[in-house]
């Protein structure tokens, strides 16, 4: 939850916690500017692994899904920094 606090207030979303492990992040993204919403929460899924689940109130490819995707990677970065990121096609 401290990186994605981290990562989302650099974009300028401000955060409201809604719970032990959950957040909602809301503010202006992108140009013209939107009003966003998104709410990220994590659950522990067996063994060491964690869930982390992202929803956006956006319709399509917005910039804030695309920052959304961002953030997964570098959390993966950080957490696994010796795994190659390849594409899935």
């Amino acid at each position: 939850m401290a990186a994605a606090d981290a990562f989302f207030d650099s974009l300028g979303l401000s955060v409201t916690p809604s719970g032990p492990r959950s957040r909602v992040y809301q503010g202006t993204v992108g140009t013209p500017e939107v009003t966003a919403r998104m709410r990220l929460s994590v659950r522990p899924e067996g063994g060491h692994y964690t869930f982390v689940e992202a929803e956006t109130d956006q319709i399509g490819e917005s910039r804030l899904d695309r920052n959304v995707k961002r953030f997964f990677v570098e959390l993966h970065r950080r957490e696994e920094p010796g795994h190659a990121m390849s594409a899935a096609y």
